[in-house]
């Protein structure tokens, strides 16, 4: 993948179901907004441009691994032109749950081609940050279980024939897409956190590692710092005094 050129910062989080990726971005974003970031949220799978055909596919089991990959590409690239890309040219920081890397490992587990696949979303760049939240099998699998009433038919891969009993599927299918994770730490530089960890400790060492991301940058400011700054700029033009303040970067 390329590097990211752009103006803005790209952090994905990446983790098998269960190993509590989600509950870490979705704190990582409010305390990012909290201290006045511009912050943009993307969800795999949620682009309204394929919403009804993937439910349609996924309801009646009409997806071989090669046409799901096709319509997830699909989704992706609709939230890549028309969302994700947009917003950190403008400077933003785009939090992604869940990014090709997504990809990379639920196709492969479905036995599509690991290069065919990285081709298809070869126009993507490379996060200036991956977080892989690496958990145990059993429990990410105990946390699904004793969350949910049901696993759905393709999120335990019960389309590849694994086994008839939904939850040895789920758990074949989820060391499948392990392995692929495991396989991408280095190649595309992931850094791993221990998914097993209190809540709040695993926040801690997030919100360290991305603020050391953050070190030095500016982005996109949020209206109420635009409005701040400008405020400040004007007082200085009238009064005479330097618009900013030793340390403070303009």
């Amino acid at each position: 993948m390329k590097a990211n050129s752009t103006r803005g910062k790209l952090i994905v989080v990446e983790g098998i179901d269960g190993s509590g990726k989600s509950t870490q971005i979705d704190l990582l974003n409010k305390w990012l907004l909290s201290i006045g970031k511009s912050v943009y949220f993307s969800e795999w799978n949620s682009s309204d441009l394929v919403k009804s055909t993937t439910r349609l596919a996924k309801r009646e089991h009409m997806f071989t691994p090669t046409t799901f990959s096709l319509l997830q590409c699909t989704d992706f690239t609709d939230r890549w032109e028309n969302r994700i890309m947009p917003m950190l040219k403008a400077g933003a920081i785009v939090l992604a749950d869940r990014y090709a890397f997504t990809a990379f490992a639920r196709d492969v587990a479905r036995g599509v081609d690991p290069q065919w696949v990285r081709t298809l979303y070869s126009f993507a760049i490379q996060p200036d940050l991956v977080l892989y939240f690496r958990v145990p099998l059993d429990v990410a699998v105990e946390r699904i279980t004793s969350a949910r009433s049901k696993i759905k038919f393709y999120e335990a891969g019960m389309d590849l024939g694994l086994s008839d009993n939904k939850i040895t599927s789920f758990r074949l299918f989820q060391q499948r897409i392990v392995d692929e994770y495991d396989h991408m730490v280095d190649e595309y530089q992931f850094t791993v956190i221990d998914g097993t960890q209190p809540v709040q400790a695993q926040q801690k060492t997030v919100r360290a590692i991305v603020k050391k991301q953050l070190q030095g940058w500016q982005g996109l400011l949020t209206p109420l710092e635009a409005v701040r700054r400008n405020t400040r700029q004007s007082k200085a033009i009238a009064t005479g005094l330097p618009d900013t303040i030793e340390g403070e970067p303009s």
